[in-house]
C-alpha cells in the first residue's frame, strides 16, 4: 500500500491509506499548483 508522495514542490504529502493520500494529493494540487490534476492512477503510480 502507498501512502506517501514526495511534491516536487518540497511538501511531501502522507495518508492513512492510498484512498487518504490521493484525496489529500488531489487538495494540495489544487490549492498549491492550481491548474494541475492527476488521477487516481497517476498519483499512486508516484507515491512511496
Amino acid at each position: 500500500m502507498k501512502t506517501r508522495l514526495a511534491c516536487p514542490c518540497g511538501t511531501t504529502i502522507t495518508g492513512t491509506d492510498e484512498d487518504d493520500l490521493v484525496e489529500k494529493t488531489q487538495s494540495h494540487l489544487s490549492e498549491a499548483h492550481p491548474g494541475r490534476e492527476y488521477d487516481r492512477d497517476s498519483i499512486l503510480f508516484m507515491a512511496t
